[in-house]
C-alpha cells in the first residue's frame, strides 16, 4: 500500500467516524461547536501521529503479551503532553473540553490504530496513517459540529467571533441540536446520507453494495486482542 493510501484512508474509504463508527463519546460530547470540535480533533490527531510513531518504533522491543498496557503508558504520555499544551496556550478550549482531552487515552480510534496498523509498519507509514485517521476524525466532528450548531443557534462562531451566520428570516435556531439528544440525531442523519451516497457510488461503478459494518464494541481489534489472549493464543 502507498504512503498517499496510507494517509488518505482515514479521511475517505476508513473514516473513523462515518465508517468504522469510533470514538462516538467526543464526537457526541464536543461537537456542540464548531471551535470544539476543531480543538478535539486536532489534540486526537496529535495524540495518534505521535503514539503511531512511538509504536512503530517500539514494536519489535515491546513484549506481545503486554503490549496493550505499553500502548496505554505511551498514549497516555502524548496526551498528558497535549492536554498540558491545551492548558497552557489555549486555557478556554481546554476548560471546554474538559474530561474529554484525558479521555483520549481510551479512545478507540487511538487504540485501533496502535494493534492493528503502528505494531506492523515502519514509522513513515504509520505517521502517515495517524495524520489521515486524526484529520479524517477532525473532518467528521467538524462537519457534524457544523450542522448542530447551525441549526441549534443559527449561526458558526469561532474563536469568539461569528464566522457564519444564517439569514434572520430562515434561522431555525432549534435548540434541539445544541442538546445531547441533537447529537445523535445529527450522527444519525449524516451516517445515513454517507451510506446512501456510498451505495450509490457502488451502483454507478457496478459494484456490489458493501455490506453494513458490524457495529458494536466487540469487532474493535482491543475486544478480538482479549478474546485472543482469553484462548491462549
Amino acid at each position: 500500500m502507498s504512503l498517499f493510501s496510507n494517509l488518505t484512508r482515514g479521511i475517505f474509504r476508513e473514516n473513523p467516524t462515518f465508517r468504522l463508527v469510533l470514538g462516538m463519546c467526543p464526537t457526541l460530547a464536543t461537537t456542540t461547536s464548531l471551535e470544539n470540535a476543531i480543538g478535539m480533533g486536532m489534540a486526537t490527531t496529535f495524540v495518534l501521529a505521535g503514539s503511531n510513531v512511538a509504536i512503530s518504533l517500539l514494536r519489535k522491543a515491546i513484549p506481545d503479551k503486554i503490549r496493550i498496557p505499553c500502548y496505554v503508558i505511551i498514549i497516555a504520555t502524548f496526551v498528558t503532553t497535549v492536554d498540558l499544551l491545551l492548558q497552557a496556550f489555549a486555557p478556554a478550549l481546554s476548560e471546554k473540553l474538559g474530561i474529554f482531552i484525558p479521555l483520549i487515552v481510551v479512545n478507540c480510534i487511538v487504540f485501533a490504530r496502535a494493534e492493528s496498523f503502528a505494531r506492523k509498519n515502519p514509522v513513515s507509514a504509520s505517521l502517515l496513517d495517524g495524520l489521515g485517521m486524526g484529520v479524517g476524525f477532525t473532518l467528521s466532528l467538524s462537519l457534524i459540529s457544523t450542522v448542530r450548531e447551525l441549526l441549534g443557534t443559527g449561526g458558526v462562531t469561532l474563536w469568539g467571533d461569528i464566522a457564519f451566520s444564517l439569514p434572520q428570516a430562515v434561522s431555525p435556531a432549534v435548540v434541539l441540536f445544541v442538546l445531547p439528544a441533537g447529537g445523535f440525531l445529527t450522527l444519525g442523519m449524516l451516517l445515513a446520507l454517507m451510506n446512501h451516497l456510498q451505495n450509490r457510488a457502488a451502483i454507478k461503478a457496478g459494484r456490489e453494495i458493501p455490506p453494513p459494518l458490524e457495529l458494536n464494541c466487540r469487532s474493535c481489534a482491543i475486544c478480538n486482542f482479549g478474546e485472543r489472549l482469553g484462548k491462549g493464543a
